[in-house]
Parts: structure tokens; C-alpha cells; sequence
């Protein structure tokens, strides 16, 4: 087990509270502004110029104060919102002057907004060359940051964006960079990737955003962060936004940014004392059924499952069908259009329980939820905070309740310095439990049904059958309730509880997965490596640590440029001119082509299957993969890839057949 620093929950920083203002989804673009009553008294000083500001006659107050151009107001405007939230009101004057600004401020504060409608008043369509590049520490924010460009530039003629990041076709990228877009959405890796290759100029930049740069710290991409600074004009605007300023992130301020403006956004909190939090211990592979025994033995309404991928996403909630919930996905790969259809059916009743990534949830208020469920363990402490928050609203009590897998026990203690709270430890709900809310259930439903339905044509069928047969009601009713089961079990039965020592043997296997190469929140590597794990394969990348590497830059480049999840990264071992790092067999062709091209630490990676010591040979090789790990023939693979399609964890097993054994090459490193 790692320290408790290692589980990333920024533990003394947090207070007792949750954050329960209220705030919109982040699924719709213009989710970072507050809601506002009357838009339309608003008024616009129109006039021919396209630089002309909103402005009312008198006191101008909310965003028609704040002198943004009239086509970037008219846009906010027209989505019913004209009141900045405390971040917008600080920011925009300071860039909209063309200040460098240096901001502390939370995720769901309305951080986008501060800098996209500024950036929107003050840019020139008509150049055709990047004026403003935001850098994102993940593909999913970078989409969420484009798509919010979209949208409040939909009245700007000329306008365009673009968001790149590891895992989406080249081509594309190159074809838009080329016709000339204004701003660049883009990951750290990719971003460099470009410039290196020349398709990314920078030279005619004016603005340049840090959004969550804390988090790009985590994830180790705080050297791709300068180089990208160096190579940007030095007179330029630079603004960065960050939920904590580490040391680290100062120094970036310092050596960055001119005379920046300085805006701390407080957090407003309410006492969290109407939620009620629980946490049981689950094995990793009981995890569905724990979830599916407290979603049937507790009274539900709404309810959120917070997952750490996209794939567990779908898994999760296809599960969740099969045993009868009106359950869905929520995740960044889903189109808005559906996106803002989910949430719609989760506000009127039509869906009970959505399964979701942070990202696609985040800022998410609906106030029916009753229950949040931490499938996965959170990422970190401000994460586990956004979760529970989800809950209570309203004035109404919540229930949050996480599963712990017996290698993250002592996840608990951290968990609950986080919050400041007690939470209780509970048990699996039993099958005593579930049977009892069962047929609690199903008595209510005859009662619902004889108040709210005509039964009568029911009633003399069933009257005649009895007359006919002679069959009394009691016996006629229950067949019509075995009917009504469809063949499954109404009563559940206790499994045979297995001993503790055998979950805990059992999990260190998984332990392995799950606390190496999966961000900060987990344990330390293991000093010695032996060969990889069945279903992985070890490859070498050539950065090491003469070059500044360390695990954590690894670890960011490859969930971010080959899409794969953290948590399927293995171990990593670091050499002076190399590294090692053990991935899933059934690497696809184009994601091994991504990798050999990314660069770390100001190297490429030029990564292929390592073969030293205790490496397997062909039998070892990744699926796809010919001879001597070049990618090759045709790939088939399992189902639920880390990737999202049809493909094992990174694309895939090999197909199945005979493999020949051949005796194993030592080398020295």
C-alpha cells in the first residue's frame, strides 16, 4: 500500500462541506454561467462595428457590464444567462485589457467562460493564423473547452476551433491546422507533437490559457508545459487558471507571466450534514453485485454510479439493464445531443440510474438524486467532494456510498480527513434484506394497480376460470404472479461467504494493477521486476532518468496520446537511458504508432517490446504484432477494450490458437 500521500486527496486542504450552490450541467457549453432570471432585459447597444461593446444606457450591470463584443454578449444572452459567477466578474476585465492573469479557482466555478468570452471579443477572424492556444491536461476537457468556444462564438462570423489530443486521426488535425483555425484546444503531448512537426505555428500567437494546471502537474506534463511556453512570442498574453498553487506552479508563474492579476476565488460551501456516507468493502469482482443488492434492498429515486472509465461506463449500465433498472452511460464519448437527452430523463423520472465518468457528470444538479454510488475509487479528494455533492440538494437528504476494495482499506482514514466526517463502515445488504424490500414492492403494486387501473375485464376472466376449474383465487393469484416473474427468481439467497484472508490473497494480484501506474492516489512500485503479467507486455521507451523522467510523465503520455485508461498501465521501471513500462497484449497498429511518435521529457519514445530478461518472446508479442514487434497482421480481440471498441484492454487478446513454446533468451541489460 502507498502512503497517504500517495492517494492524491490533498487531505488537509478540504473542509467538512460540500459544495451544493447550485450549478448547471457541464453538458451543455454554456453551463459555466449562472443562471439568471429575466435575459431579456438586458439591452444592446448595437452598432456597425463589430468590436462595438454591450452596454446598457445607464449602469450596466452583469455580463453587459463587462464590455464583451456585441455578437459574443448577444450569444451569452440568447442562452438565458446575463449574470457572471465570481470568477467571470474578476477575470474578464483583466484579459479583455490584455493583462496576464493568474487564477485560483475551482472546477465548476465557471473558469471556461472567464477566458473563452474575452478571448471571443477581442479576436480577429479575418487573420487565419492560431491566436490563442488552451492547453488541457486531458482529451476530455479539451472537447468540453472547444465545444464551449463553439458555442459562444455561434454568432461570430469566420470563427473556428479546433481540439487535439492523443487517439484522434492525424489527418484531420492536419487538414484543419492548414485551412487556419483561431484557437487550439489541445493536450500537452499532442500539442508538442504538432509543433515539432511543424504543423502547429505559433508565431503570430496572442493568447495562451493554462487551464487546470495543477492537474497537468499530477499527471507529469509540467516539462511539456514549459517547452510549449518557450515556443510561443514573448509578448503575448498568458493566463492560467489552477485549483492549488504548489510550488511548481508559482515557479511557472514566475518565470512566465508579466505582472499577472492576481484572483482567488473562494469556494462557497454548505454544511454537508444531510448526507450520510458509507463505504463497504467489496472485491473488485463483486462489485456489480454489491451495487445491484443496494440499488434493490434501499428506497432509491435518482441515482448516480461514478465510475473511472468510459468502458466501465457501458459495462456497468448494460448490467444494470439485464437485472431490470432503467439505467444508462454517461460519458465523453456520447454526442450532446444525447448527452442533454440523459440528463432530461434523469430530471423527469424516465431513468433512475446513470452511470457516469466525473468528467461527463461534472457540475451536474439534479435534485431527484437520491443515492451516489463511488464504484471506483476517486481520483482525489476534490473529486470525492464534486461526487457526494451531487446528493442533498435542495433541501433534501443524500446518500453516498463508496466501494473499497480490501487493498484500499486504508483508503478510509484519508477519505474521512477529507471530509471531516465520520463515514460508517457497512455490510453487502444481505438477502434477508433485499427479500424483505422485494416484497414490500410487490404488495405495493397490487395496491397501485387496484387503484389506478380497470380491472374489470381481468376480474371476470379470472372469475370464470375459477368457476370453471374450481381453483381457488389464492392459488389462481399466485400462478398469475409466477407469470408475471418471467421465469426469474423472485427471493435471493446469501452467497457462501468466502474468508477474509482469501479476498485479501486473492486482491494482491489486482493490488498490482491498480497501485502502479494508475496517477498519484495509489501505492509504490514494487523495487524488482520479474516478468509481466499474463495478458501484458513489456516495451522500451527511450527517455530515462538522465533525462528528468519520471513515472508520472510516462504515465501521462501514454493514457493521454494512446487512450489508455491509468489503471491498465503496469509497472514501471526507470534505467539512466531507458525505461520499461508493461502495457496490455493487443496493441492496435495505429496506437503503437502514436506511442513510437509522443514525446517525454523532450525525447520521443520510440517505444517497442522490451526484450531483457524475464521478457517472453512470440508468445508474449502483442496482438497484431508480427515478428520482432512491428505492427502487422490483422487484429481480433475480445470485447470491453480500455479504448472503447471491441478489443480486450489495449485492442484486444491475440486470437486464440496454439502457441509454440520457445525456450527464453537472457540478456543483459
Amino acid at each position: 500500500m502507498g502512503s497517504e500521500n500517495e492517494l492524491n486527496l490533498s487531505i488537509e486542504d478540504h473542509q467538512v462541506t460540500v459544495e451544493n450552490e447550485p450549478e448547471l450541467s457541464e453538458l451543455a457549453p454554456s453551463s459555466e454561467l449562472a443562471p439568471i432570471a429575466a435575459p431579456q432585459d438586458a439591452e444592446v447597444e448595437a452598432g456597425p462595428s463589430d468590436d462595438v461593446t454591450a452596454s446598457e444606457p445607464e449602469a450596466a450591470t452583469g455580463f453587459a457590464g463587462l464590455e464583451l463584443r456585441r455578437q459574443v454578449f448577444d450569444a451569452v444572452v440568447e442562452s438565458g444567462y446575463s449574470e457572471p459567477t465570481s470568477v467571470q466578474q474578476q477575470v474578464i476585465p483583466h484579459m479583455l485589457a490584455g493583462r496576464d492573469v493568474l487564477a485560483q479557482s475551482q472546477t465548476g466555478s465557471g473558469k471556461t467562460a472567464a477566458f473563452a468570452l474575452p478571448i471571443l471579443s477581442t479576436i480577429d477572424s479575418k487573420q487565419r493564423s492560431v491566436q490563442t492556444l488552451v492547453l488541457a491536461p486531458t482529451r476530455e476537457l479539451a472537447i468540453q473547452v472547444a465545444e464551449s468556444f463553439e458555442k459562444y462564438a455561434e454568432n461570430l462570423k469566420g470563427f473556428s476551433v479546433l481540439a487535439i489530443y492523443g487517439g484522434q486521426d492525424y489527418e484531420h488535425q492536419f487538414r484543419a491546422l492548414r485551412r487556419g483555425v483561431d484557437v487550439v484546444v489541445g493536450t500537452p503531448g499532442r500539442v508538442i507533437d504538432h509543433i515539432k512537426r511543424g504543423t502547429l505555428d505559433l508565431s503570430e500567437l496572442r493568447c495562451l490559457v493554462l487551464d487546470e494546471a495543477d492537474e497537468m502537474l499530477n499527471m507529469g506534463f509540467l516539462e511539456d508545459v514549459e517547452f510549449v511556453l518557450e515556443q510561443t512570442p514573448e509578448k503575448r498574453q498568458v493566463t492560467l487558471f489552477s485549483a492549488t498553487m504548489p510550488g511548481p506552479i508559482r515557479s511557472i508563474a514566475d518565470r512566465y507571466l508579466v505582472d499577472p492579476a492576481l484572483v482567488t476565488i473562494e469556494k462557497k460551501h454548505v454544511t454537508a450534514e444531510s448526507i450520510r456516507q458509507r463505504a463497504v468493502i467489496v472485491p473488485p469482482k463483486e462489485k456489480a453485485n454489491a451495487l445491484t443488492r443496494f440499488l434493490e434492498a434501499e428506497a432509491t429515486d435518482g441515482v448516480i454510479v461514478f465510475t473511472k472509465t468510459k468502458d466501465t461506463t457501458v459495462r456497468l449500465a448494460e448490467q444494470l439493464i439485464r437485472n431490470g433498472f432503467a439505467a444508462t452511460a454517461l460519458n465523453g464519448d456520447m454526442p450532446q445531443s444525447v448527452r442533454e437527452r440523459t440528463i432530461d430523463q434523469l430530471k423527469s423520472g424516465r431513468l433512475d440510474v446513470l452511470v457516469a465518468t466525473d468528467v461527463a457528470a461534472r457540475g451536474l444538479d439534479v435534485t431527484r438524486i437520491s443515492h451516489v454510488f463511488n464504484f471506483d475509487l476517486p481520483h482525489d479528494a476534490e473529486s470525492y467532494i464534486h461526487r457526494i455533492g451531487r446528493t442533498g440538494r435542495a433541501g433534501r437528504s443524500g446518500e453516498a456510498i463508496i466501494f473499497l476494495t480490501p487493498a484500499q482499506r486504508r483508503k478510509l482514514k484519508l477519505i474521512e480527513r477529507a471530509t471531516k466526517k465520520s463515514i460508517e463502515l457497512v455490510e453487502v445488504p444481505s438477502a434477508d434484506a433485499i427479500n424483505a424490500m422485494r416484497i414490500e414492492r410487490f404488495k405495493a403494486s397490487i395496491t397501485q394497480t387496484i387503484a389506478d387501473k380497470d380491472l374489470t375485464l381481468f376480474k371476470d376472466l379470472i372469475g370464470q376460470y375459477a368457476q370453471e376449474t374450481g381453483k381457488p383465487m389464492e392459488m389462481i393469484a399466485a400462478a398469475l404472479a409466477e407469470i408475471g416473474q418471467h421465469g426469474r427468481t423472485f427471493l435471493v439467497k446469501d452467497r457462501p461467504k468466502r474468508a477474509r484472508d482469501d479476498y485479501r490473497d486473492r486482491d494482491e494480484g489486482r493490488r498490482g494493477r491498480e497501485d502502479r501506474g494508475g496517477g498519484a492516489e495509489f501505492g509504490k512500485r514494487p523495487r524488482v521486476l520479474g516478468p509481466p503479467e499474463p495478458g501484458m507486455v513489456r516495451y522500451r521507451i527511450e527517455v530515462g532518468r538522465n533525462d528528468g523522467v519520471a513515472p508520472r510523465n510516462i504515465v501521462g503520455a501514454v493514457a493521454n496520446e494512446a487512450g489508455i485508461e491509468s489503471q491498465m498501465i503496469g509497472p514501471i521501471k526507470i534505467y539512466p537511458h531507458f525505461s520499461t513500462v508493461d502495457l496490455p497484449e493487443g496493441m492496435p497498429k495505429d496506437v503503437y504508432q502514436t506511442l513510437q511518435r509522443a514525446w517525454v521529457s523532450g525525447k520521443q519514445l520510440r517505444i517497442r517490446p522490451d526484450r531483457g530478461p524475464g521478457q517472453r518472446d512470440s508468445g508474449g508479442r502483442p496482438g497484431g504484432f508480427r515478428k520482432g514487434g512491428k505492427p502487422g497482421g490483422k487484429f481480433r480481440g475480445k470485447s470491453d477494450g480500455a479504448f472503447g471498441g471491441p478489443s480486450g484492454a489495449l485492442g484486444g487478446k491475440a486470437a486464440a490458437g496454439k502457441k509454440k513454446k520457445k525456450k527464453k533468451k537472457h540478456r543483459k541489460q
